[in-house]
């Protein structure tokens, strides 16, 4: 296709495929192809049409431009194959959602300039194409061949002999080689991760294809080793505050400490005074240095179920900037007073050096808050612990008369045996003591984002953006037809949250909680403060996690210079072009981080249950299509298919007013939130899936409607994905 557009590129732009098939020996049956080929890059404005009229070729109007540098005004550089060598300034204002970035390709209106130059004024982003690719390789008659572990992509590309040996069934990381406009797609395998049935496999397989780098460059390591401890010169002494820190059991880096105390202020009756620590990696990652590129490349740190791939060298992450225990570490302070109802009535922020008298977990402080210290939390009580759970207690109840969005949702951990073979998949156990940590983290970054914002200081906030309204007419269908009440003018987070207190049956509460998150909208980074619609907060940034966060650094840097708090804080303000790049840049790599564990998790969970022997598991349905069922197995949280052919010997309508398949001949239903117990019948380590076989199940509410509609009026007519299917078990 490439050759296809710089020969048409040469000639002008515009060629027939008479010419194109001359200049590539193409013949025969391969000339359709060609025709469809040249139609399909004249459809896309990629390729120009040859004039009737002999007098020569034209550029396109609108053609496909690559995004290839960002000058020094920040505008976009791009190039076209339609104009070979021309300078492409490329203009995006009038495009709804992110900007374009460097590597990617636009669909553009080109418009000549008087100094020689043309502007692109885009219309669409296009998908980014593939240089590389990870799968699995396989024997075909014709030869090698590898399957991608993208289960979008079901093409097969054909593996041709590199420098490395590879065998069927080892999953590689391949890259993508230029063919014949018509031969099919090459790859050559550059890296061999193992088998695909180890488990060992996973992480940088995963890694890989989400282009998630697993170790730093050796001078970003050589920069971070150079580093000393911070001294106390030009800080606060703070280490006679008893901070303590309160994370998971697995946690290897601690970047926030807590601690509080009772207002000693007479005219603030019940009131507390708190103050978050957060680490001070700002001083030692100072913008535009080797660290402060390659963390801002990777954006934040990636939590894989087997190991963690960090924002900073361990060097940093889990030394310097770590706040262990009885050592002196350097920290950013946000010491806050707390009126009864909650709210913040003042705050100071102090750069000091701490020493932490403790590194507790959730589980621990939890036991103690029961009534069963250990040794060390009895010890604490009374002076650190009690005090903030007085704290919590506070900003619970004002969180509540606030009103914000509560979706408790499980988080799911994967334990090893010592051979690297997952033995157990549950969810992680969830405290009070988690929400404590939460409430105070929420207070530090709201009294952050009021400072800046109060001092206008160009910052990114953490931003939430109120439901799509189509999605909230679907919500407020459903709940309509499972006979739940709810007002359509209801718009405030914690309208979502009294209506899922109130319902009592667990199956249709965990549906109606499905629909709910699926409505919300994605959190981001931006400059532009809209607010945080699920906390239903005014002012919110991300501070309390430099360590794994970039966007904490970038906040704390403005923190620093706002409020004078000494070296590490931004070289000015920063520019508001500057900052929406960043942000856009910043909700990408959170989002890629997002998808490679959840992806990461599922692959793991697969070859658990592959492993366990079983066939049989409980669930639940959480979603329907015409073509099949989605459902999540109790106890493990994986998701699976049934697919339609599964099903049993009818033909199965899909009835979108009641998210339910409904049998035409039978009236048998399958909708959200029925229980099950399925059969596995496949597991798939290339793609990760599971596909499931249901062997019995529980109508939920909506099934159990859209089978009384059936009874009353027959198959539904209005969206049908009827399909015959095939005995259950064919193929």
């Amino acid at each position: 296709m490439d050759e296809i557009l710089a020969f048409a590129a040469g000639r002008g732009g515009g060629v027939t495929a008479r010419e194109v098939a001359r200049h590539f020996g193409v013949k025969g049956r391969a000339r359709v192809e060609l025709r469809r080929l040249l139609a399909r890059l004249r459809a896309e404005g990629r390729l120009a049409r040859r004039r009737r009229r002999g007098g020569g070729a034209r550029v396109p109007p609108v053609a496909q431009v690559e995004v290839t540098a960002i000058d020094e005004d920040g505008e976009l550089l791009g190039e076209t194959p339609a104009l070979p060598g021309a300078t492409v300034r490329i203009f995006a204002g009038e495009l709804r959602g992110p900007a374009p970035a460097v590597g990617d390709r636009v669909v553009a209106r080109l418009l000549p300039t008087p100094d020689g130059e043309y502007e692109a004024h885009v219309l669409r982003v296009l998908p980014r194409l593939a240089r590389e690719v990870v799968g699995v390789v396989a024997d075909a008659p014709w030869g090698r061949i590898l399957r991608t572990l993208d289960r979008r992509d079901e093409r097969e590309y054909r593996l041709v002999p590199g420098r490395l040996e590879v065998r069927p069934g080892e999953v590689v990381r391949a890259r993508l080689r230029a063919t014949r406009p018509f031969g099919p797609p090459e790859a050559v395998a550059v890296e061999v991760f193992g088998p695909v049935d180890d488990p060992r496999t996973v992480t940088p397989a995963v890694a890989a294809r989400h282009e998630l780098p697993l170790a730093f460059p050796q001078p970003v390591v050589a920069r971070a080793d150079e580093l000393r401890p911070a001294t106390r010169r030009g800080r606060e002494d703070l280490t006679d505050i008893p901070f303590v820190t309160i994370d998971g059991e697995d946690a290897r880096d601690f970047d926030d400490a807590v601690w509080a105390e009772p207002d000693r202020d007479p005219g603030n009756p019940g009131g507390f005074r708190l103050v978050v620590a957060i680490a001070d990696v700002a001083f030692y990652v100072r913008p535009g240095d080797s660290l402060d590129v390659e963390a801002r490349r990777r954006g934040n740190s990636v939590y894989f179920p087997d190991r963690a791939l960090p924002m900073l060298p361990s060097r940093l992450s889990e030394d310097l900037c770590s706040l262990r225990p009885d050592e002196p570490r350097p920290c950013l302070a946000v010491d806050m007073v707390l009126d009864r109802r909650g709210r913040i009535r003042r705050t100071r922020f102090r750069r000091g050096i701490l020493r932490s008298r403790a590194r507790l977990t959730y589980a621990r402080v939890q036991a103690a808050a029961d009534g069963r210290p250990d040794s060390v939390t009895e010890r604490l009580w009374e002076p650190v612990l009690e005090p903030l759970y007085g704290v919590y207690r506070l900003l619970r109840r004002a969180r509540e008369r606030r009103g914000s969005l509560d979706l408790e949702l499980p988080e799911y951990r994967v334990r090893f045996d010592g051979t690297g073979r997952p033995v157990e998949v549950a969810p992680a156990p969830r405290f009070e003591s988690h929400r404590l940590i939460e409430e105070c983290m929420i207070a530090a970054n709201v009294a952050v984002a009021t400072a800046l914002r109060t001092r206008r200081v160009p910052v990114l906030y953490r931003v939430h953006d109120a439901p799509d309204p189509q999605k909230l007419e679907v919500l407020a269908d459903y709940l309509e037809r499972v006979g739940i009440p709810w007002s359509r003018t209801a718009h405030r987070p914690g309208d979502f949250t009294r209506m899922l207190r109130g319902i009592e049956d667990p199956a249709v509460h965990e549906t109606v909680a499905m629909f709910v998150l699926r409505a919300q909208a994605q959190a981001v980074y931006s400059p532009h403060n809209i607010g945080h619609f699920g906390l239903n907060l005014r002012d919110y940034v991300h501070f309390t996690s430099p360590i794994r966060r970039y966007a904490d650094l970038s906040v704390h840097r403005a923190l620093i210079r706002a409020f004078e708090l000494g070296p590490g804080g931004e070289r000015g303000p920063a520019e508001a072009e500057a900052l929406e790049e960043l942000g856009r840049h910043l909700s990408r790599t959170e989002r890629r981080a997002m998808e490679a564990e959840r992806e990461a998790l599922q692959r793991y969970t697969v070859l658990f249950l592959r492993a366990t022997g079983e066939s049989r598991f409980s669930g639940r349905v959480t979603g329907v299509q015409h073509f099949g069922l989605f459902v999540t197995l109790d106890g493990t949280g994986a998701d699976g298919f049934v697919p339609v052919s599964l099903l049993g010997d009818d033909v199965y309508n899909y009835d979108e007013a009641h998210h339910a398949l409904v049998g035409r001949r039978e009236g048998e239903t399958f909708g959200l939130g029925d229980r099950v117990v399925v059969e596995l019948v496949e597991a798939d380590p290339v793609r990760g899936t599971l596909v499931f076989r249901i062997d019995r199940h529980e109508h939920a509410h909506g099934a159990r409607l859209a089978r009384a509609a059936w009874e009353r009026h027959g198959a539904p007519r209005h969206r049908t994905g009827r399909r015959r299917l095939r005995r259950a078990g064919g193929r």
